[in-house]
């Protein structure tokens, strides 16, 4: 199989024969798997594929925590911040419980707390607006743009209001925000910007990695997002000296240290077993996404069916691509006829936070959102993890070009 960065061919006067040539081995693809009457089933995602690969590594790190008997803010979670600080390009980094909590206690050492206002979008995980509801503010929902499924830049600065504090935005399925009209407006109206980058992990915006960007940037180790560990987990980056401080008490009951309270605090602390086995899947998050972004091309080649809305990635951002994710207005209809024939889909996310029962207290109704709720109908997320194999993907292009 043939794979080549298209854009940076076209731009070298090449991109005709790449085309050519991924047109040429992909249509060999297809006929191997039309030949292939036996199709196997194909999960959404598979992580004991990733954990075999590296289960040495793995078992040795957790082995050693154990023989230390230290479990809780050890030389593990230290070492494992320092790393993805650097790899971050930030100066500090903060582990945490989960990537909710990574948001919550990032909007309460921002100061942002009961009365105030917090922008972000409603295509995106209940997580991100309940973290919201944590620190006691109040979700403002603006609509996303129709190319990216980010938020619309343009359509920020009509929701700010004199009780808007701060701007979530939610870098989605891998692909960053356009941060720079965000971080724009936010100097203008004198917001924080805490960015959602639990789907992100090594996305960059115009070659700087997402999260180091506004002033925190969090991070879910959900088992299966790009850095994932083997349980909960996250992680909060900055460059800013006294959030970092405030976090670190935050975090662990408030203590400046032990025993000593100085601030309310929560319990909220990435453990010494996931920060070892994160500090082993660091090192290889890069060669992980570069096979996503392998097999979201081969993607993008074989779907050839008109009925079929491909994702589209920004010229601002590179994309990791954490979900696959295509629109069709028969979406149900073509979920169940993979499911059929033995492929595995999800839908992230089939309703927008707004129009969920856990917030009908903003009496909001449709409309709210018009692109976001659109697009909550026609959005299906196909299986894409690292090790899925090129027959694999052939497989479920061959069943959806037959739709």
């Amino acid at each position: 199989m043939i794979f080549v960065d298209r854009c940076h061919c076209e731009a070298e006067g090449r991109g005709n024969l790449v085309v050519n040539l991924l047109q040429q081995d992909s249509h060999a693809l297809l006929r191997r798997t039309r030949n292939d009457r036996k199709f196997k089933m194909i999960p959404f995602g598979d992580l004991k594929r990733q954990y075999v690969s590296i289960k040495g590594e793995v078992d040795a790190a957790v082995a050693k925590v154990f023989d230390d008997g230290w479990f809780i803010l050890g030389k593990q979670g230290e070492e494992f911040e320092k790393e993805f600080a650097k790899y971050n390009g930030c100066k500090y980094a903060v582990g945490v419980g989960s990537g909710t909590e990574a948001l919550h206690l990032s909007l309460i050492a921002s100061g942002i707390g009961a009365g105030d206002e917090v922008l972000t979008v409603s295509n995106t995980a209940a997580f991100t607006v309940s973290a919201i509801s944590f620190a006691n503010a109040k979700p403002v929902f603006v609509d996303v743009d129709k190319d990216f499924y980010t938020i619309a830049t343009d359509d920020i600065e009509r929701h700010i209001t004199k009780k808007t504090k701060a701007i979530i935005p939610v870098h989605l399925y891998g692909q960053s925000a356009d941060m720079g009209p965000i971080i724009e407006i936010a100097k203008k109206h004198g917001l924080k910007v805490i960015e959602d980058a639990c789907q992100a992990h090594g996305t960059e915006y115009k070659g700087q990695q997402v999260g180091s960007v506004g002033d925190t940037g969090c991070f879910s180790f959900y088992p299966s997002k790009n850095l994932g560990g083997y349980g909960d987990g996250g992680m909060i980056t900055t460059n800013n000296p006294e959030i970092y401080e405030k976090l670190k008490m935050l975090r662990n009951g408030g203590q400046e240290k032990r025993y000593y309270h100085k601030i309310i605090g929560f319990n909220s602390r990435l453990d010494e077993i996931q920060a070892a086995i994160l500090r082993v899947k660091l090192k290889y998050l890069d060669s992980w996404n570069a096979a996503r972004q392998k097999n979201a091309a081969l993607y993008d080649t074989l779907i050839n069916n008109s009925k079929i809305i491909k994702p589209r990635k920004a010229d601002y951002s590179s994309h990791n691509y954490h979900l696959y994710v295509i629109r069709t207005k028969e979406r149900d209809r073509l979920q169940k006829h993979l499911e059929r024939h033995g492929v595995q889909t999800l839908i992230h996310y089939p309703v927008p936070i707004h129009l969920q029962e856990a917030y009908r207290e903003l009496n909001l109704g449709k409309g709210t959102c018009p692109v976001a709720e659109t697009y909550a109908d026609e959005i299906l997320s196909l299986p894409m993890f690292p090790e899925l194999t090129e027959n694999e993907i052939g497989q479920v292009c061959e069943i959806i070009n037959g739709f």
